[in-house]
């Protein structure tokens, strides 16, 4: 038992303990808060090398993966934060995410389209619906003109960050901001049987839970790094369900000078296929969202200790 005299080794409050005894970030709440602000900022410095990249579909799927990045480091640090100064962050990088938007549902929509199975009349209307949209695509110094405005939404949340951060962030603050991603992204699953939306919110969790993992693994190693890919994988087979889903209302939004009859057959088609890979990805995620939020964070404290404990106490049983 610890008395006065034989103080813990770590401080009262942090139940988990020293997470290894090999050197890493997480064991150390300064470093740690220096590498969470690098990795934000390395997805505000994405973003800006978007906004200079020539093809501008490219440049905003780059962009877009970017201020993820940096949502999944705002996440990670949420119970840190003054509850003002995170919704401030989180809405400007929602909103600056959001300015993209448009323009990714052009560039995806024809690739998502020639990955639907459809009948000659079909593919007319499809084409007519292409046809339309190409009218209304922004130009490319408008598409430019975005990239620029949300990389520099996302630089000044940078500078809002760093100032409202304590000095020292502790693996159980980011531990915590984990299992809530998680446990959102497990309860959108769950609901997406009945909801499209709730699909939807199921990807961006997981894309967010990805990019919280991958941070872990880059500071541990390959235990972790197994958890994240374990992930990555289910997430990577959401996308195409995903772009149906933006496709069906993509084209309802183009149908001028369509007939509606034209419009439903082509969205019936679309809606067969979108709920066959609706349930398909669900099965497959099952054993990936089977552990509950605390059982999954248990779990990934774990890998790091094992990460960051030395083979050779490893192999004389002095993981705890």
């Amino acid at each position: 038992m610890a008395t006065s005299e034989s103080p813990l080794p770590y401080p009262e409050h942090d139940k988990l303990g020293p997470l290894g005894t090999r050197a890493s970030a997480l064991d150390d709440p300064v470093e740690l808060r220096a590498r969470l602000l690098a990795e934000f900022a390395q997805g505000v410095q994405a973003a800006r090398g978007a906004a200079a990249m020539t093809n501008t579909a490219d440049a905003v799927h780059e962009a877009r993966k970017a201020l993820r990045r940096c949502r999944a480091v705002l996440a990670m640090v949420t119970h840190a934060l003054p509850k003002g100064e995170r919704r401030a962050v989180q809405h400007a990088l929602k909103d600056a995410r959001r300015s993209l938007s448009t323009v990714r549902d052009h560039a995806v929509a024809p690739d998502s389209l020639a990955r639907v199975e459809l009948s000659d009349d079909d593919r007319d209307t499809a084409r007519r619906v292409l046809d339309n949209a190409a009218q209304a695509l922004p130009t490319s110094a408008d598409i430019k003109q975005l990239l620029g405005e949300a990389a520099a939404r996302a630089a000044a949340q940078a500078e809002a960050l760093e100032a409202a951060l304590p000095a020292g962030i502790s693996w159980e603050t980011i531990g915590e901001g984990i299992r809530d991603v998680y446990a959102d992204a497990r309860r959108a699953r769950r609901a997406s049987k009945r909801s499209r939306s709730w699909f939807h919110s199921w990807r961006r969790r997981s894309k967010e839970l990805v990019a919280q993992l991958d941070f872990v693994g880059r500071n541990t190693g390959l235990r972790a790094q197994a958890i994240h890919g374990e992930l990555d994988a289910v997430t990577d087979e959401l996308g195409p369900a995903v772009d149906l889903i933006m496709l069906r209302e993509f084209v309802a939004t183009h149908a001028q000078g369509i007939s509606d009859n034209e419009i439903e057959h082509l969205r019936d088609t679309i809606d067969d296929r979108l709920d066959e890979l609706m349930k398909q990805t669900r099965k497959a995620a099952r054993d990936a969202y089977s552990l509950k939020p605390k059982k999954l964070e248990k779990r990934l404290l774990k890998s790091i200790k094992r990460d960051l404990t030395p083979a050779d106490e490893l192999e004389n049983g002095q993981l705890d």
